[in-house]
């Protein structure tokens, strides 16, 4: 897809905050037909656009009590350095997001478990254990007050 024009960009929203939301319902919120919309829709997803479709769960019925934002620095600066301590996070089923961020760190991980207990766990068992980690700090989440990801 070369570029997204305002119908797309309007379908793009709608999606983003619905994803649920029926074909023929989208047509009329962004005042297409419900076949055109369709092609645009299916035109999105095969483009790439669209990478997939999200059910959004609450924390506290899935026993999500504890959320925490880490940061880690890296001892070594290689790229296999790199590569082995993503390997061993992308396993961890803790670790919902992890993101390679620029600054005086390499990584910042989003961690979610049922309590402190668990953080504490998988802080010692996993992330201490790693040979390539040399500095971990922990931002507790106390409240999310606009949180947009799905």
């Amino acid at each position: 897809m070369s570029e997204l024009d305002y119908i797309d960009d309007r379908i793009l929203r709608v999606l983003a905050a619905e994803g649920r939301i029926s074909n023929l319902a989208l047509a009329e919120r962004v005042g297409l037909s419900a076949s055109a919309c369709l092609r645009r829709v299916a035109a999105l997803e095969k483009s790439g656009v669209i990478r997939g479709y999200r059910a959004v769960l609450s924390p506290e019925k899935t026993g999500i009590g504890f959320v925490a934002y880490v940061t880690v620095g890296l001892g070594v600066h290689t790229k296999e350095s790199q590569l082995a301590f993503e390997r061993v996070i992308s396993r961890a089923p803790e670790v919902k997001e992890c993101h390679n961020i620029t600054g005086n760190v390499e990584y910042l991980l989003r961690i979610e478990v049922t309590d402190l207990a668990a953080y504490k766990e998988f802080h010692t068992e996993v992330l201490g254990t790693l040979p390539q980690v040399s500095a971990i700090t922990s931002y507790v989440v106390m409240g999310s007050p606009k949180d947009e990801r799905a």
